[in-house]
């Protein structure tokens, strides 16, 4: 069973699944939605004049669906987030220092690894399919995103490493970069951000071992989907990973905005998350969207398993 969290992070240059394991995701604070609008002048020009597209090494095939430009392109490879001492550099530091120091695996190392350096060039399959996002999505746009080709694409969300990482057998990780869409330039959208997103799975060891009588408890069943939880979850796994994961987002947020923060829970939707849940803090007398998260769908969770 799994729960994920991702949250965005704007910078201008000038995300239960449950399983044996569970998951959680969450979106930033400026959250980017299939509806983005367009991109407007020197970021919608046409792509470069070239039968192909040179990126990090590689060599891509143009076609139909070719769309990047080279003011986009030039921005590939920056890795803001990775530059000692820059802003995104010290948020992602901030919450590594926070996760390292409260989740301990059992030999007192670190439970979630981090991964920083991933490829911002990933397959459509990657960054749709593998999260059950339908074909006719319109996440799934020319006009919303950065395609090199039909089957190659600037990743639109960190969420597309996800089914790699989990099929490579982690149970905990945080997966930090830089993402592209092709948003309309104002004070809170660019068509480069950044997101850091968080995943953990459970066991139903490590789910139930710290509740009373909790031997008898299982995380799977053969029900129905409602409202709070998905058919192959029993309620029990749901409650405990929804407020293992709303514990979790509560601290990390206190820790970036300090004591005091006033926090609420609106329920959402993901393709890829059920239930889903956006946090919003209170800040300078409003309310903020911060991030998304919610419990990973157990279809994922399996296919990255297998």
């Amino acid at each position: 069973m799994a729960m994920l969290w991702k949250f965005m992070i704007v910078a201008k240059y000038s995300k239960t699944a449950l399983s044996p394991k569970v998951k959680v995701r969450g979106i930033s604070t400026h959250s980017r939605h299939s509806s983005s609008k367009s991109v407007p002048s020197d970021f919608a020009a046409s792509a470069p004049c070239s039968n192909t597209v040179e990126l990090l090494g590689k060599s891509y095939p143009q076609d139909d669906y070719s769309n990047v430009t080279e003011k986009i392109l030039s921005k590939v490879g920056k890795n803001l987030h990775n530059r000692k001492h820059h802003p995104l550099w010290l948020i992602k530091e901030q919450v590594k220092e926070h996760f390292y120091k409260h989740y301990l695996g059992r030999p007192g190392t670190p439970l979630f690894s981090v991964y920083d350096g991933l490829s911002p060039v990933v397959t459509v399959q990657q960054n749709f399919d593998s999260l059950l996002i339908p074909q006719n999505h319109a996440s799934r746009r020319k006009e919303d995103n950065y395609y090199l080709n039909r089957d190659h694409m600037l990743r639109a969300h960190t969420s597309a490493h996800q089914w790699d990482l989990i099929h490579s057998g982690l149970d905990a990780f945080l997966a930090v970069g830089d993402v592209y869409r092709r948003d309309t330039i104002d004070n809170t959208h660019y068509p480069v951000f950044h997101q850091m997103e968080g995943v953990r799975l459970f066991s139903c060891h490590e789910l139930f071992s710290s509740i009373k009588d909790g031997e008898g408890l299982q995380l799977f069943e053969q029900g129905h989907r409602t409202a709070h939880k998905q058919e192959c979850h029993t309620m029990e796994a749901v409650r405990l990973v929804e407020f293992n994961l709303k514990q979790v987002l509560t601290k990390l947020m206190t820790h970036i905005f300090g004591d005091g923060l006033q926090v609420r829970w609106v329920d959402c939707y993901f393709p890829f998350t059920h239930p889903s849940f956006e946090m919003e803090i209170n800040f300078q007398g409003e309310w903020m969207e911060v991030l998304g998260c919610g419990v990973m769908e157990q279809q994922l969770v399996n296919s990255g398993t297998a």
